[in-house]
């Protein structure tokens, strides 16, 4: 499968996995499509990216994690309970992200 395409399909499922609770708590709509984006950018930047000297399933959870950080500092000014979840949910969501890819367009 094309890079592309398979980087925006993962993309539209990581985004959907991470939403979803979103959607189900009724939170608001910018910080719902807020995190929908963050999750179809990262699927792309992972699909696309090669760091020297580090494995292709070390690399999502790295992207994820880095890329979070703003949304970690912005969030910690009022739920300062979230970070952890947010955090873990971005290793874990990279984490996926990397495998779903390696399978479909064999990173």
């Amino acid at each position: 499968m094309d890079s592309i395409i398979g980087s925006i399909i993962v993309g539209i499922i990581a985004g959907i996995i991470d939403t979803l609770p979103m959607i189900l708590k009724k939170m608001d709509k910018y910080a719902t499509i807020s995190a929908f984006i963050q999750y179809l950018v990262v699927s792309f930047i992972i699909a696309h990216i090669n760091i020297p000297g580090i494995s292709w399933w070390i690399e999502g959870p790295l992207v994820s994690l880095l890329m979070i950080i703003p949304v970690v500092v912005i969030v910690s000014k009022n739920e300062s309970k979230a970070i952890p979840i947010i955090i873990m949910n971005a290793l874990l969501l990279g984490l996926l992200i990397s495998i779903a890819l390696h399978y479909i367009i064999v990173l």
